[in-house]
């Protein structure tokens, strides 16, 4: 802050206080706005942070649609997804810099344009190319709107709690989620899928008025970017683009095509090249050394973990109401209702945010992830929404209770060992939760596969004439079709397929009730493996972050000087 004495507002010649100075390069400043314009910021912030999250929440609410409107093969849906995702998962870091370089005003003004250009080209609707063009910008401007929301966020909170910013822009893209899949039915009412590009595109129409109107305070810039860059990026880019298809399309395709491997070979090349360029430069963008640490690699698994055990709503719950026939108009409720409870988590997450006990909220929500889980073992071929609204909702609560906490101890860890750590951080959070997701859901699935075969092969070994009770529900079966078919033998051919149809949906269901049980149990052992450090650290009177929190305090004197 001392480099720049006299930073002004070239635009409305404002001159900042040394309290207002922006806290990073590449960061807007923090001047001393008037009640209402700080209103105004704050809510800004939470459409950008909806809008960002809403890009990847429609196209995942609506995929089924989407997959008939184009007439894909579940392989090519599958590629819209990578699209999205591979950019997704590596912009943030190239973001940051881009918003150091160049200033904050060009980024927001590119960021949105490029939101609108993604939307309109998907409503438009010219072809299955242009889509997965329009996914992959979709996914660079979610990850600018992310910063933004952030940023927004910060304007309109007191300065006293203006951390929680980032707290609340990571609730609003959990938000998103369900809200679009409740608000999908009323918009998909006569099946007709152009609705929603047309929603999505009025939508970063708003959001680029809303950014024209308010502008962002300006920030300070800095030449970041050098010739290493290039090679270092690309790579990035290609191997976390090869992790996200051999994850998705593992999941399709199942894991043992062929071709995967080669994918999996090139992600590893790709990182493994990337990692190998930031350990020998002078002035990395990743820091290996810092990253390596002991305490980021574990919050980096831990972060990655609880994404894991998120899956289990989003995989789990969502595929045993698909097993059992209900359709989006039939969860619209149920989607509410998790809508709600994100957003409870979000509030408490901001009151109950401690620096000084980042765990406790973890493993709260861990356990409360674990007991939800636990209790939908219970599942049935019986079981409605209104029997998991409970459950599912403590897991939405706890998904975005738990995030918060994780991501304000890598930025403490980060702004403490130097701002140039921080795009360090962003990149190994950003990625543990985009590809810690995506694993979470091919764990699940490719275990769900695996039970279901197993509990088809035990319901097949009693498919036999000879079992007296299966005799008896093919010969009921067999008298309900009667009425419209005649034929003997045709009334017991629909009687038996009948019958394996409704085996067939119990054993998918207990299937489930195993991915249940395996998420418990991943819980439990998630749970004891933070636990009990958590309490040696408390009986010793020991506090991880209090070099951390330290230097906080001593940065939040001097800006006060």
């Amino acid at each position: 802050m001392s480099e720049h004495p006299h930073f002004v507002d070239t635009v409305g010649g404002y001159r900042f206080k040394p309290h207002e100075m922006p806290i990073l390069p590449g960061s807007p400043a923090n001047p001393d706005h008037p009640h209402a314009r700080r209103a105004i910021y704050f809510a800004i912030g939470i459409f950008m942070g909806l809008l960002g999250g809403s890009q990847n929440g429609f196209l995942l609410a609506n995929a089924p649609a989407l997959q008939a409107e184009f007439a894909l093969t579940p392989v090519e849906a599958g590629w819209l997804t990578v699209a999205f995702y591979s950019t997704y998962a590596t912009m943030s870091m190239l973001l940051f810099r881009v918003r150091q370089e160049f200033g904050i005003q060009p980024f927001v003004r590119w960021a949105m344009l490029s939101l609108v250009a993604a939307n309109f080209v998907q409503m438009v609707g010219p072809g299955y190319y242009p889509e997965l063009a329009a996914r992959a910008v979709a996914g660079v401007t979610a990850a600018g709107l992310s910063a933004l929301a952030i940023y927004y966020l910060m304007q309109g909170l007191p300065s006293a709690v203006r951390v929680a910013g980032l707290v609340i822009s990571l609730g609003l893209s959990q938000i998103a989620f369900p809200l679009t899949r409740a608000l999908s039915p009323a918009l998909m009412v006569d099946g007709n899928i152009t609705h929603v590009f047309q929603f999505q595109f009025a939508l970063s129409l708003v959001g680029l008025a809303l950014v024209y109107a308010l502008r962002l305070p300006p920030g300070i810039r800095k030449p970041t970017f050098e010739k290493l860059d290039i090679p270092s990026i690309a790579l990035f880019v290609i191997g976390v683009g090869a992790l996200c298809t051999f994850l998705i399309q593992g999941r399709i395709q199942w894991w043992d095509t062929p071709w995967l491997g080669y994918a999996l070979v090139v992600a590893i090349l790709g990182l493994g090249g990337c990692f190998l360029i930031e350990a020998h430069r002078q002035s990395p963008m990743l820091d290996l050394s810092w990253l390596s640490s002991r305490s980021i690699l574990a919050l980096a698994l831990i972060g990655a973990t609880v994404r894991v055990l998120v899956s289990e709503q989003g995989f789990g719950a969502s595929g045993l109401f698909s097993a059992l026939g209900y359709g989006s108009e039939q969860l619209t409720s149920y989607f509410w209702i998790l809508t709600g409870a994100t957003i409870a988590g979000v509030a408490l997450s901001v009151v109950r945010l401690d620096p000084r006990d980042l765990t406790r909220p973890v493993l709260f929500a861990i356990l409360v992830i674990g007991v939800a889980a636990f209790a939908d073992t219970r599942s049935g071929v019986l079981t409605r929404p209104q029997d998991m609204y409970w459950t599912q909702a403590a897991i939405a609560f706890a998904a975005v209770f738990a995030m918060g906490p994780i991501m304000m101890e890598g930025m403490l860890r980060a702004l403490a060992a130097g701002p140039s750590y921080v795009i360090s951080f962003i990149a190994v959070f950003s990625l543990s939760q985009s590809v810690g997701g995506l694993a979470g859901i091919g764990l699940l699935s490719a275990f769900h596969t695996v039970r279901l075969k197993a509990h088809l092969i035990d319901a097949g070994s009693t498919l036999t004439m000879a079992n007296q009770q299966l005799a008896q529900t093919v010969g009921n079966a067999a008298r309900r079709v009667a009425s419209l078919q005649g034929d003997p033998a045709l009334q017991q051919q629909t009687a038996m397929a009948n019958v394996t149809r409704e085996i067939s949906r119990e054993a998918a269901v207990l299937a489930f009730n195993d991915v249940f049980f395996l998420i418990a149990t991943l819980s439990a052992v998630t749970f004891a493996a933070l636990f009990v450090p958590w309490l040696i650290n408390k009986i010793r009177g020991r506090n991880p972050l209090a070099k951390e929190l330290a230097f906080m305090e001593a940065m939040r004197a001097r800006t006060k000087q």
